[in-house]
Parts: C-alpha cells; structure tokens; sequence
C-alpha cells in the first residue's frame, strides 16, 4: 500500500452515492487515481458490505470481499437521506465537491429532491454522473427506463451473451461482471471528460451511462457484421472467426492461448511445430487460407499442444509467437508478470484481521503514481470527521478567510 494519495486527480473531491456493484467499481477509478470519494451510505449499508466472503480471523464481519475490493480508497459516512436533516447534508457536501456520483432508478433523486437540477443550480460546476441499467430520461428516454437491471441482464440485452459460449450448445453469461464494470469504466471516463469541461469554462453538466448501452458498445464486431453481411453472431467458443490459429489449445497439464494469424507468426510457429511444409501449403500460406481450411490448421496445432505441458509451450514460443497459459487465480499469484508489475497488492484491514490482496490499479503514471493506499472503510467510520471538516470550512467562509487549497486541508493519510 502507498503512504497516501499520489494520483493525478488529487485535489479533485467526488461524492459517492452509489451502491452494488457498477457505481463503486466507478469510483473506486477515480479514488485509485488520488481523488478524494467520500461513500455516502444508508445507516443499513451498502449490500455488499456484509454478504462476504469473510477471512476467518476477522471477527467484525464488516467489510465483505466484494465490498472490500471495490470501495478501497475511500471514506466512508453515513447518511439518512429520507431525513431533511441528511439530505441538507448532503447538499453542503456536494457544494464543496467536483463530483456526484449514483446510480439509483431513474425518478430516486428527484423524490429526494436530490436531483441533478438542483444541485446544479447551488454548484454550477458539479459534475453529476449517473449509472443505470438503461440510461437517464434527460438524454434520452427508454421504454424500459423504470426497470431494474443486473449486470447478467445488460449482457443479455447488450448482445453480449447471444455470441458468448461454446461453438456448440447453450450461450452463456461472461464470468467477470462485465454489465457492471464495462459502464463503471465508461463513466469514469466520461466522468474526467467533464471535470476538464468544468475547470474550463464553469459549466457542470451530466453525464450518463445506461448498462445495456455499454454492453451494445463492447459488442461492436457483432453491429458491424450485422450491418455489413447481415449475418448474425454466434458463438464460437474460444476461435475467431476471422483468425486462424486464434484459439486456446488443451495441454499435458492445462491449456495455453496461442494466436499466429500474421504470415510471420505463423512461420515461426510451424517451424516450432515441425512442420515447416505447411508455410507454402496453398491450403495454409495466407491467413484467408488457414480461416477457409480451420479444420486442418487447427488439427495440426492441438496434436502438438497436446503433446506438450504448459509451461514446455510458453518456453518454445514465448517472446517469438504471441502465447500464454490459462491462468486461474492461484497462478496468478504466482505470475512473474504481476509480481514485477505490482499488480497485487495486501491491503489492510480492521484490527485483528489479516490483509487482503486486491488488484492494484493497472493505469501507470511517471509522475503521479496510483494505487491502493487505504482499506475500505467500516460503516460511518468517517462521519464525524468529514461532517466536522464541513462545519469547519462553513465557519472560515462565513469569516471571511479563503479557504486553503482542497489538498492542504483534507486529510489525504491512510
């Protein structure tokens, strides 16, 4: 863990009201980036919170592995937000931020009267980003606008799924939750887009990421076929369709991804294979060939690979022709890749609990390194400190005294 906040975005203050899943994958970015997030949370928590995974010495049970890993970084305060005194709040806090953060249904705020109108009218420059599973009204309104949605129904509705899964039989959900980090991604992005806007000109505006949208975005090759060819994607397990070789081959001990569609590529991994004839084979020179004869080409590569472990493979291939294991989660903690790139990281927890390792944050910067540098935080566990930082910078304003720059004031330590 680092020391403290080192990021490009320090200085830059987000509120966070989000819950689930995409919302605090969002910003959890932005914190790792060395923003300050201040998680905002009903006094029954945030779901995650207390649904585990659990180690067994932690005996406070207070911050689940799902919650955990992606509400590092931040402080953390508890608000009643159906109570006028908590909404009122609220509205001081977000009168000192850059950022607002939800991802409530559509028509929540406004019942609070928390919505994005109001509060660009006290904080012109906010910027307020919403997540929802098919998007917001003010940019564009979907018959499906009232419904709920889950990450396994943004993939579904997406066209993520209709081209996931074996070459034959069912198709089937991506295993990571892609329906909610891919929008989560996306909205950071959008996110800093207008912050730069804001800090520009003054204007704070909206911006808004619907799931499905995200998902429709992410399947592009499936659009592009359509529209071109009108032929509907299938899946096709771990092949492409376009390239040949491009697929993940069965091992002595495992599997290993092997891809060599360029002529280059594929030389090199004949000779590999022994099989120098099939360089000038008519059937396999080019990689239109390999894509009309797959069957031979892919015979070929299996009956090799699967004489062969693993590790043999990435040996004789590695650094020449592009490869890699199928790692599961125990390799990867063994991986000399992330070891030397610190993509792991043991962050600590409550006291009595041992650390946990999370992914580190994989954006690099030369001058302003990110990174995890506090745990997640325990229910309210900022509350007093954030509301009375908030009383105190009321008081020098009504004083008269300029308040000191946001990183000399906030307290930017683990």
């Amino acid at each position: 863990m680092r020391p403290g906040p080192t990021g490009p975005l320090r200085g830059v203050r987000v509120i966070d009201l989000t819950r689930a899943v995409s919302g605090p994958f969002c910003t959890m970015i932005l914190a790792d980036l060395g923003a300050e997030v201040i998680k905002v949370e009903p006094p029954s928590g945030d779901l995650p919170r207390f649904s585990g995974p659990f180690t067994k010495d932690d005996t406070t049970r207070g911050i689940g592995g799902l919650f955990g890993s992606i509400n590092r970084n931040k402080l953390g305060i508890v608000l009643d937000l159906t109570t006028p005194a908590d909404r009122e709040r609220l509205l001081r806090l977000t009168d000192t931020a850059d950022v607002l953060v939800e991802n409530y249904r559509a028509g929540v705020m406004e019942r609070w009267g928390l919505q994005y109108e109001a509060l660009h009218e006290r904080n012109p420059g906010l910027v307020y980003a919403s997540i929802r599973g098919f998007g917001d009204p003010r940019t564009g309104r979907s018959p499906y606008v009232d419904w709920p949605a889950y990450d396994i129904v943004a993939q579904a509705m997406g066209g993520l799924i209709s081209m996931t899964g074996p070459s034959e039989g069912e198709t089937v959900r991506v295993g990571p939750t892609i329906g909610d980090l891919y929008p989560a991604t996306l909205s950071a992005i959008g996110i800093l887009a207008a912050v730069i806007h804001a800090r520009a000109t003054g204007e704070g505006q909206m911006v808004d990421v619907a799931m499905v949208d995200s998902i429709v975005s992410l399947c592009e090759t499936a659009v592009y076929r359509y529209s071109y060819t009108g032929a509907v994607s299938r899946p096709t397990g771990n092949g492409h369709p376009q390239l040949v070789p491009f697929d993940v081959y069965p091992t002595k001990d495992g599997e290993c991804a092997i891809a060599a569609p360029t002529d280059n590529h594929w030389k090199l991994l004949c000779e590999a294979m022994g099989r120098p004839e099939l360089v000038d084979d008519e059937r396999t020179r080019t990689n239109g060939d390999r894509v009309a004869n797959a069957r031979l080409v892919q015979s070929a590569v299996r009956r090799w690979a699967a004489e062969r472990t693993t590790g043999e493979i990435v040996g004789e291939l590695g650094g020449r022709v592009p490869v890699g294991p199928v790692n599961d989660a125990a390799d990867l903690f063994a991986d000399p890749h992330l070891r030397a790139r610190d993509m792991l990281v043991a962050v600590d927890q409550p006291a009595g609990a041992r650390p946990v390792v999370l992914p580190n944050c994989p954006i690099r910067f030369t001058a302003t390194p990110s990174g995890v540098y506090r745990r997640s935080p325990l229910l309210g566990e900022h509350t007093a400190e954030v509301l009375a930082r908030l009383d105190a910078d009321a008081g020098a304003a009504d004083s008269g005294l300029r308040n000191p720059p946001p990183e000399t004031v906030r307290d930017d330590g683990p």
